[in-house]
């Protein structure tokens, strides 16, 4: 059995909030190990690419990464909106390579547990170390060992479905497996010129899937675009009271596009039924009203985690976000509206079982506010606290923006509000600035 603290600390997912934590890792002298299921660092950012996001470049760099990727020559881009694509390769790749082989690629992670203890085991459990199973690209069965383990690996890859329920609406599967349902922005539009589009969502990424469509049927006659929210109003959107003004703009220009005519809004439409017949789709609603005659439907609903690989640890979960249930009440919109929550760290992030920690986004579950800079701050403090300085762990070293969003999942017909934000102007340009981020 090898000695637990000699071993690196495993971390699943070379995303931003991964990498980070491998950064922080080496500066605390901590050896790092990162597993990613993707062929390259940064491949799930890589899968929307064609997004910009809201947050300009200096609230998409961590500190630490940062003062590494100097040290190799780095030159650190300091203005502007990038894209997915440009995040990665002006960064997110970068950051991989200065980290070289302590991040292993096509490594998918398949279940974290004690060594020689499931999970009803007690006795001497904490001086195990991990054990991590994976598989790599060939299929391959590998076993990793580890002093703590920080899963990072993200929501990306699971979206929620169209059924208001949360379970796929019926026909929904087959719909997919069809062609007829996406879950993703579009990388481009033009094949649907003409045809009949339904939108269902109603946080940031529908409202660029929207705000597109809207020039797409501008330009292209014949282009029918329906937007279908669940709440009976857009509540879930930012606006100009947003202290991040490309999210507050992105929100203010899908509202301008309803406004205008080239999208119709249907509210309260909580989805039940895909009903197909041949190449087209009516969509069907729990109080029977139906979007007849539908070419394509675009689900951006959100994501949830798959928490399968942490089934033999011992984990805190809330019972209805799926988020670290120490978090959980500061970002749950059954319990307050509004959109501002605070900085969380390894206090907030821990597990009944010791050194695992869930960080990134599948910290927040199902909730959809995280932002890149939360992560940052949660491995920075995570990391501090398994370096053993506890000072720097509880430290909140991060002022979050407030959103101005009011209404939450929990609350159907929306909600109140706390006091607006400090307006702030941005030029946008003739296009929008697309969110993610």
């Amino acid at each position: 059995m090898p000695v637990t603290d000699q071993l690196p600390v495993i971390v699943i997912g070379a995303g931003p909030q991964g990498l980070a934590a491998a950064a922080h890792l080496l500066e605390r002298g901590i050896e790092p190990l990162v597993l990613e299921r993707g062929a390259a660092a940064g491949a799930a950012v890589a899968e929307w690419g064609h997004v910009r996001l809201f947050s300009e470049w200096p609230e998409l760099i961590d500190a630490a990464s940062r003062r590494l990727l100097e040290n190799a020559g780095w030159s650190e881009p300091r203005t502007g909106y990038p894209t997915g694509a440009e995040w990665v390769a002006q960064y997110l790749a970068p950051l991989g390579a200065a980290l070289g082989d302590r991040v292993k690629t096509g490594v998918a992670v398949t279940g974290v547990a004690r060594s020689a203890r499931d999970k009803v085991v007690d006795s001497g459990r904490a001086d195990q170390p991990f054990e991590v199973q994976a598989t790599d690209a060939d299929g391959n069965e590998l076993r990793f060992y580890a002093r703590a383990v920080l899963d990072a690996s993200g929501t990306w890859g699971s979206p929620n479905p169209a059924g208001a329920s949360g379970l796929p609406a019926l026909g929904e599967r087959e719909a997919a497996a069809a062609g007829l349902v996406s879950y993703q922005v579009p990388a481009s539009v033009s094949h649907l010129a003409g045809k009949h589009v339904v939108v269902i969502g109603s946080g940031h990424s529908a409202a660029h899937a929207v705000i597109r469509l809207a020039e797409l049927a501008q330009g292209a006659g014949g282009t029918r675009v329906e937007w279908a929210i669940r709440r009976s109003s857009p509540s879930g959107l930012s606006s100009a009271d947003d202290q991040l003004p490309a999210r507050g703009a992105l929100g203010g220009r899908a509202r301008e596009v309803v406004a205008d005519g080239l999208v119709t809004q249907v509210a309260g439409f909580r989805t039940a039924e895909l009903r197909r017949t041949g190449d087209q789709l009516t969509v069907i609603s729990d109080d029977g009203r139906q979007l007849d005659a539908v070419d394509h439907l675009i689900v951006l609903t959100g994501f949830r985690p798959d928490l399968s690989v942490l089934r033999e640890v011992r984990t805190a979960i809330d019972p209805s976000l799926e988020a670290v249930a120490g978090l959980a009440s500061e970002i749950d919109s059954n319990i307050h509206s509004c959109g501002t929550v605070r900085a969380t760290g390894a206090l907030e992030l821990a597990q009944p079982e010791p050194n695992l920690y869930i960080v990134g986004a599948k910290s927040y579950g199902r909730a959809p506010t995280f932002l890149a800079l939360t992560g940052y701050e949660q491995v920075r403090s995570v990391v501090a606290e398994l370096a053993g300085d506890h000072e720097a762990a509880a430290r909140n070293e991060l002022m979050l923006p407030d959103s101005g969003v009011c209404g939450g999942s929990g609350d159907l017909d929306g909600g109140a509000c706390c006091a607006p934000a400090p307006k702030q102007s941005i030029e946008l340009g003739a296009r929008p600035l697309i969110p993610l981020a």
